[in-house]
């Protein structure tokens, strides 16, 4: 079992950046890969971005990549997403989940616990 809580949304303007913070409680945190997910509103939960339960391997989807940067403090049980060059289109509820068996892959499925979400707002 793992508790995240994200934490950093907020409202920023276009151009503009955030980071978001994920901490983590129970389970071992350097056993498994972390992902973070984004809902639109009226849209689908949609994958941002994924780290290896290392730090060493990253994917991210096509809307963020160059934008985007995922990070993870292991000494901290924290992950963080850090966002720059924000875009209205980046509007959403963004959510933290665990990977357990490290598949690092953008299915929301593969994905077992998560937070309950930090709303980000881009202004035009």
């Amino acid at each position: 079992q793992v508790q995240l809580v994200e934490s950093g949304g907020g409202l920023v303007q276009a151009g503009g950046s955030l980071r978001l913070s994920c901490a983590a409680s129970g389970r071992t945190f350097s056993t498994y890969a972390l992902g973070w997910f984004r809902q639109a509103p009226g849209k689908e939960r949609e994958f941002v971005a994924v780290i290896s339960r290392s730090g060493g391997n990253t994917r991210y989807a096509n809307s963020v990549k160059g934008r985007f940067i995922i990070s993870r403090d292991n000494a901290k049980n924290t992950v963080y997403l850090q966002m720059n060059s924000l875009k209205p289109e980046d509007t959403a509820v963004y959510y933290c989940a665990v990977d357990p068996n490290n598949y690092c892959n953008s299915y929301e499925h593969s994905y077992a616990y998560w937070g309950q979400g930090t709303q980000v707002t881009v202004s035009s």
